[in-house]
């Protein structure tokens, strides 16, 4: 099994998020300034930017407090509606909708279904993809699903958990849970599981309950399996008292001698 890497993916929601501070937006047909509901409406083609992050959609509308005497107003949520687009560097978010809400620290990010890409990676969720910048957390719910090169993840739920490394002042995932109806594709095997979560610095995937692993037509079935992705072996444990891991080994068929017709051996 090759390096989980689209995993990362949720770090589109950290490197360059808002801040309740300067946000330049700008529409193609018309920007609308509501002093008595403090919003600020744009419509066309519309986009919110700051630093190296934007958001694009057919309307965008900013919510903002009016500041005190020596300081400047701040956008405290930002709503995008229709043909929603966030770019980061070499980042994309695609959906239907985006609710960041500053003050209570929660974007949420709805399509059919909402999607997330980079150059090599792609993940979807049908329900939708939340993050929390407080709680360095983020969650996609709805038949998600993550591909990155021949590799394929599909479950229920994904929670991505990350934290910040004080030297090199960056954020890096430090674990991602999975839940509920598990399906992992590799062009070599497939593994189905009720919840499993991975650790990229151990570069470890370790999944539990009702473990299905099918390889070559051979079949692995555990309570619990460890996946080393760097050398890319699979071991399956049973935690059951007494319990043993079962398999069903699928017998190569005998070619046959071009010469004689007959199978090899006869």
């Amino acid at each position: 099994m090759k390096k989980i890497s689209f995993l990362t993916l949720f770090l589109v929601l950290i490197s360059h998020s808002l801040q309740a501070s300067d946000v330049n937006i700008t529409a193609e047909k018309k920007v609308e300034w509501h002093s008595q509901s403090k919003q600020i409406i744009a419509i066309g083609d519309a986009v919110a930017s700051k630093e190296n992050m934007k958001i694009r959609a057919d309307k965008l509308i900013a919510h903002y407090q009016d500041g005190s005497q020596n300081q400047k107003g701040k956008i405290k949520r930002v709503e995008a509606l229709g043909n929603v687009k966030m770019n980061s560097e070499d980042t994309s978010a695609f959906g239907d909708s985006l609710d960041y809400n500053l003050q209570e620290q929660k974007a949420v990010l709805k399509g059919t279904p909402a999607k997330i890409t980079t150059p090599k990676e792609t993940i979807t969720a049908e329900d939708n993809i939340t993050y929390y910048p407080q709680e360095q957390k983020a969650i996609a719910t709805g038949n998600v699903l993550a591909t990155s090169e021949d590799n394929r993840l599909k479950s229920d739920i994904m929670v991505a958990y990350f934290n910040k490394n004080n030297s090199t002042q960056t954020t890096e995932l430090e674990k991602v849970e999975i839940f509920n109806n598990i399906l992992i594709t590799t062009p070599s095997a497939t593994v189905k599981a009720d919840k499993g979560v991975y650790y990229p610095k151990e570069e470890k995937v370790y999944l539990y309950n009702n473990i299905i692993l099918e390889q070559d037509g051979n079949i692995l079935k555990g309570d619990k399996a460890e996946t080393d992705i760097k050398t890319g072996i699979s071991t399956l444990i049973s935690t059951a008292k007494n319990g043993r891991v079962t398999g069903v080994f699928k017998e190569k068929k005998k070619e046959k001698s071009p010469s004689t017709g007959k199978k090899e051996n006869e």
